[in-house]
């Protein structure tokens, strides 16, 4: 009888150890390492070799000069899709999707799967959580049951794996989900980390022998990461997010990870009762309904990739009775405001240490680049004047710990989208306007937070004199 062997595998980052220890020296995470009695199957698909005499086969090494083509795609018929992708699906490549419970990854697998064999492609849905009948009851509500798609209720790998080598070898295969698989070759109950791990690395090893993109659909965690090991997120081609609020029905797709194409371009979309629907023009959706007559809103003029948004910064600065402050944000790193509050008490001389600060990205967009710094310091000390901000105007700015304001990088690119929703003017920063070449709209620049802090409050003084004026007649 073959002797078994042992192995203990940090569940969070997939480090292997001879023995049991406390803590993981590779991710530095406690009570993560656990026992387990058969690895997974060997990248090239054989078994371990026993013996001293045991050869491995002799493969063929290249050289880096050569002529190399541009990895085929396949393109899924959704723009906002490809856009994320990097223009397609590659051929034998693997990408895992992740996002919340319910936002929609069922759905966009579904049009896209539909929109590729209504191109001619063959395509597999494998689905791990339903059976066959509910998923043509999605089908069917929208609207896609007439589309050639093949459907499966499996979880074992292997059999999945047998019947897709069965004639021609598809184009797309999906697995809904990840979670829900299970390989002989691991000895432990499906779902736990060593089996998606074991059954992710059998299916990519099938997509680079056969060039079937595959689609690896994962659940995700409280804190919103992946579940499972952070050794799959390695191991496949691509790791793509679906965001969203259940409050809001714009959904976001972005890129995580991407070898074959960037990883800054987000794909926009709209949930209806039919699915969803792309939204060819952000900008507009973000500032729908757009309330310009109150105080605390600024437009900020943002780059997600090569994409152009307008999005709108919303803040609420109110007196507070309790010894700590309240410092609530949404869609925005907390850490940012916390750096820009200080910047504006320090160098802009507002007194923000009595009030509750509220910031809201609307329409449930995450906006990560530092350009937005001068539209939430306007936003803020809008609401703290009391004046509203024009209503054609546009912010963008780093500000530094210093308290000026640093240029932003495609310039050009956020003033001609401004332009072209009819805004009129836009607040930069004084350093690095002249990259933006000829604007299509007139700029007022800044050199640091003290100059926007005076120009808003000049404002609130000329108001109130106007409101004394008016009442004294």
């Amino acid at each position: 009888m073959a002797k078994r062997t042992l192995s203990y595998v940090c569940q969070n980052c997939g480090a292997v150890y001879g023995r049991w220890q406390g803590r993981c020296d590779a991710c530095g995470e406690w009570n993560c390492i656990a026992e387990e009695a058969a690895s997974p199957p060997l990248p090239g698909g054989g078994s371990p070799v026993r013996g001293p005499r045991g050869r491995g086969r002799v493969f063929r090494l290249e050289g880096l000069k050569g002529d190399q083509a541009e990895a085929p795609r396949v393109a899924s018929g959704i723009a906002e899709l490809d856009r994320v992708t990097g223009g397609g699906f590659v051929k034998g490549s693997v990408l895992l999707l992740g996002g919340d419970p319910g936002i929609g990854k069922s759905t966009l697998l579904m049009q896209a799967c539909a929109a590729l064999a209504g191109a001619g492609h063959r395509v597999v849905y494998i689905s791990g959580e339903e059976a066959t009948g509910q998923v043509r009851l999605r089908a069917e509500r929208l609207g896609l049951s007439g589309a050639n798609v093949e459907l499966a209720a499996e979880t074992s790998v292997e059999d999945i794996i047998a019947t897709l080598s069965q004639g021609e070898p598809p184009r797309l295969v999906v697995i809904d989900s990840i979670q829900t698989m299970w390989t002989e070759a691991v000895e432990a109950a499906p779902g736990t980390v060593t089996q998606v791990r074991g059954s992710a690395q059998t299916l990519i090893r099938f997509a680079k022998a056969s060039g079937t993109a595959v689609i690896l659909v994962g659940h995700v965690t409280k804190d919103g990461q992946i579940a499972g090991p952070r050794v799959v997120e390695h191991m496949v081609d691509a790791v793509v997010s679906f965001e969203g609020d259940g409050a809001h029905q714009f959904r976001i797709l972005r890129a995580v990870k991407n070898r074959f194409g960037p990883t800054d371009e987000i794909g926009v979309f709209e949930m209806t009762g039919l699915g969803l629907a792309e939204v060819p023009n952000p900008s507009a959706m973000f500032l729908a309904g757009r309330d310009t007559a109150s105080p605390g809103t600024a437009v900020f003029a943002a780059m997600e990739g090569t994409r152009p948004l307008l999005v709108e910064f919303q803040a609420l600065v109110a007196p507070t009775a309790l010894g700590t402050p309240r410092r609530a944000v949404v869609g925005w790193d907390p850490s940012r405001l916390s750096m820009v509050m200080a910047v504006l008490e320090a160098h802009g001389g507002l007194r923000l240490g009595q009030h509750d600060v509220y910031l809201n990205v609307a329409g449930g967009l995450r906006i990560n680049e530092p350009a937005a710094d001068m539209a939430a310091a306007a936003a803020l000390v809008s609401s703290l004047a009391g004046v509203p901000l024009p209503a054609d105007r546009v912010y963008m700015g780093e500000i530094a710990l210093t308290g000026a304001l640093r240029p932003v990088a495609q310039a050009a690119s956020r003033l001609k989208e401004a332009a072209k929703l009819g805004f009129q003017s836009a607040l930069a920063p004084r350093a690095g306007i002249d990259s933006a070449g000829r604007p299509p709209i007139e700029i007022e620049t800044a050199g640091d937070v003290s100059e926007l802090v005076a120009g808003i409050a000049a404002k609130a003084a000329s108001r109130n004199v106007a409101q004394g004026g008016g009442r004294r007649a």
